[in-house]
């Protein structure tokens, strides 16, 4: 392991010289690359290097401990086991740094959520869980942008886009993506019978500039007039924007904004988004592009997760996590299930190859 941190703490050193050579920094994809892999490298050298002191400090503890008097071996003996801990706890830290990345961690994301099979409790519950991510969002510091609505007609939300940036963004919602399941009585509902609707979830990493490169006369631009929930106007100007890349057949539409143009770049910076995941998906030999993976067709039996509001029960089925506090989940306190996703994810890839860490 601390071979390891020799070899890249030259790859950082070599990397902290290059970033600051002005030909790269005017080549913007390049230097864009290299300051992500700049901040990776800064995160798992600063890790490597404390381990690296705590094994220094282990065997000068354990030669004074051979050497102290017997009145003195009890607090060498502390050291020891103190230092150990210590190595321990920085050799856990060093090999999940050094899983391999999921390409879209520390970018950015966009969230589409929409009602799928319910009808306008479906609508509801996308409400809900839009409700549940703003305050998720809030409570780690997260600023969220919202894109586009689409109000029902009871005061749901048919569809939903809206970003977030923060700190490991996508390494906790890229979780969230997929049919989400609930089961409750709706408020349509005057036999108080329960119904079981659905939600979908989808979570698409922030594309930059440098990452898609769209040729202009590769869109297929559509304007018209912006209507809300019901029909009714939302001006009289043909503000709303349908955007079509051409060669994909991916499409974007966007209408809350009175300027055609912020609409425009609104569905231009979605569009991006999409494409680059679908290029991912391409890379990595997936069979369909990734928000059919993510969100399948909203059916309420591929859900990853049920609310259950008659036993007061949320459930995780990707691993089998049920906890009894609906309300505080939806709340926004989604850090024990987060937390609890991340884990799992980490703790597969450590058992997947471990020679490899």
């Amino acid at each position: 392991m601390l071979e390891r941190l020799e070899s890249l703490e030259r790859e950082f050193h070599e990397l902290e010289a290059r970033i600051a050579d002005p030909e790269l920094i005017s080549d913007n994809a390049r230097y864009v690359r290299a300051m992500r892999r700049y901040r990776e490298l800064s995160d798992i050298v600063g890790v490597g290097r404390k381990l690296r002191d705590r094994n220094e400090d282990l065997e000068v503890a354990k030669e004074l401990m051979a050497e102290a008097s017997p009145g003195d071996r009890d607090e060498m003996r502390a050291e020891v086991n103190e230092a150990e801990s210590d190595i321990a706890k920085f050799e856990e830290e060093f090999k999940v740094l050094l899983l391999p990345k999921d390409p879209n961690d520390g970018r950015d994301v966009i969230i589409e959520i929409r009602g799928a099979e319910g009808g306008e409790e479906a609508n509801l519950f996308a409400r809900d869980l839009f409700d549940m991510y703003r305050e998720f969002a809030a409570s780690l510091g997260w600023k969220i942008e919202l894109m586009s609505v689409q109000n029902s007609d009871i005061g749901g939300l048919s569809e939903c886009t809206f970003t977030l940036r923060g700190d490991d963004v996508w390494t906790r919602m890229k979780f969230e993506a997929g049919p989400h399941r609930v089961q409750r009585v709706p408020v349509t509902e005057s036999q108080g019978r329960i119904h079981t609707s659905s939600a979908t979830v989808s979570v698409l990493p922030e594309a930059d500039e440098v990452d898609i490169e769209i040729n202009p006369n590769d869109l297929q631009i559509d304007t018209y007039r912006s209507s809300g929930a019901g029909g009714q106007h939302v001006n009289t100007t043909d503000s709303a924007v349908r955007m079509t890349h051409i060669p994909t057949g991916v499409t974007v539409s966007m209408q809350d904004e009175k300027s055609q143009l912020q609409n425009r770049a609104r569905a231009l910076v979605v569009l991006r988004s999409r494409m680059l995941k679908l290029e991912q998906d391409r890379v990595a030999s997936e069979a369909s592009a990734a928000r059919k993976d993510q969100i399948g067709s909203g059916g309420r039996s591929e859900k990853i997760r049920t609310y259950n509001f008659k036993e007061n029960r949320v459930t995780d089925h990707r691993i089998g996590l049920s906890i009894y506090q609906l309300e505080k989940i939806l709340a926004g306190d989604l850090m024990e299930i987060s937390n609890a996703l991340v884990h799992d994810e980490r703790t597969r890839q450590l058992q997947a190859d471990p020679d490899d860490q």
